[in-house]
């Protein structure tokens, strides 16, 4: 009843053409991965607990305050990516309407409904994270919903551009799609394997002499040569991946999708050895942030590529038929 009211609204706005469903799917997600990039630059300025409580920045106020306590910097950052979240919930539910009044297949309204959701989802951790005094594994499980949401978006924008009466169509064998699953997984792990990096490392997120942020209590080389271990499972899974797609031939979307993915693999490889060897410069903590956002965003699209849906016309559709 609720959901047919809801409809009844949202007929009453204007109809969004494909274009304009595929631009704001693509602000989804910018705007998904904008928020893990600053919310890496929060934490590099040590502005953390820039706005120390939550969903208020102080008791009192959702704005910033002038307390000697806590430099303006740090107040400014950090409520500064509170701001960005209302961006995040502008696209989300931006998203949803279009592809309601376009009166879209489910598949895509499944996945439209869950950018607000997991929006939501974020700022109840992000609020969690603040309230333990930025805990390090309420950062980290933090970074990667943020991930998840990116992948999600990837997926939302390539269903929108599948037309809804499109016949499903397999791209490439059952175990090339599974080498591709499979090679997420790793992926997986090595946002993981990252997130334990910066547990451990020397980015905190606050600076605070009074209260200590509490860290991982493990050696960070370990950790660094278990994350860069299992970027060269990732990056190896792909390769072969890449010669299997090869050998049973690929249209072009595919083998474009696939050359991005590996260019910002050995690209994000290249951030993380520099990274290394110059004691984790702020800088690129932010720019590494990003590269994982992208490197999920493309592996999420190359997954999505392997099964589509085409529009097929009638005559070549009977022709197929009598074959």
């Amino acid at each position: 009843m609720l959901y047919r009211a809801f409809v009844g609204l949202v007929d009453r706005l204007p109809l969004p053409s494909l274009r304009v469903q595929r631009l704001i799917a693509i602000a989804v997600i910018l705007s998904q991965a904008g928020i893990s990039v600053t919310g890496a630059i929060v934490r590099v300025t040590a502005s953390g607990l820039g706005c120390p409580t939550w969903p208020q920045c102080f008791p009192g106020s959702f704005t910033p305050i002038g307390v000697s306590e806590v430099p303006v910097l740090h107040q400014t950052v950090e409520f500064g990516n509170r701001l960005l979240t209302f961006v995040v919930t502008l696209c989300a539910a931006l998203i949803v309407l279009a592809v309601v009044r376009a009166r879209r297949r489910k598949e895509v309204l499944v996945y439209a409904w869950l950018m607000p959701g997991g929006t939501v989802v974020q700022a109840i951790i992000g609020g969690i994270t603040v309230r333990t005094g930025l805990l390090w594994w309420t950062v980290a499980v933090h970074l990667l919903a943020s991930m998840v949401m990116v992948w999600l978006a990837v997926v939302l924008y390539a269903k929108i551009s599948e037309p809804d009466d499109g016949i499903e169509t397999v791209q490439v064998p059952a175990p090339l799609r599974w080498l591709t699953a499979l090679s997420g997984v790793a992926l997986a792990g090595v946002l993981i394997a990252g997130t334990l990096v910066t547990a451990a490392g020397p980015h905190a997120g606050d600076k605070s002499i009074e209260r200590q942020v509490e860290r991982l209590e493990v050696e960070i080389v370990t950790l660094v040569h278990l994350h860069s271990q299992l970027l060269i499972g990732y990056l190896a899974l792909l390769i072969g991946l890449a010669f299997g797609l090869y050998a049973v031939g690929m249209s072009a979307a595919i083998r474009k999708r696939l050359f991005v993915l590996l260019g910002l693999v050995l690209a994000q490889a290249l951030v993380g050895i520099v990274q290394y060897f110059t004691d984790v410069p702020a800088a690129l903590v932010a720019i590494h942030v990003g590269g994982a956002a992208a490197c999920t965003a493309a592996t999420a699209a190359l997954w999505a590529s392997l099964r589509t849906r085409e529009k097929i016309d009638a005559p070549a559709l009977s022709q197929t038929s009598v074959h």
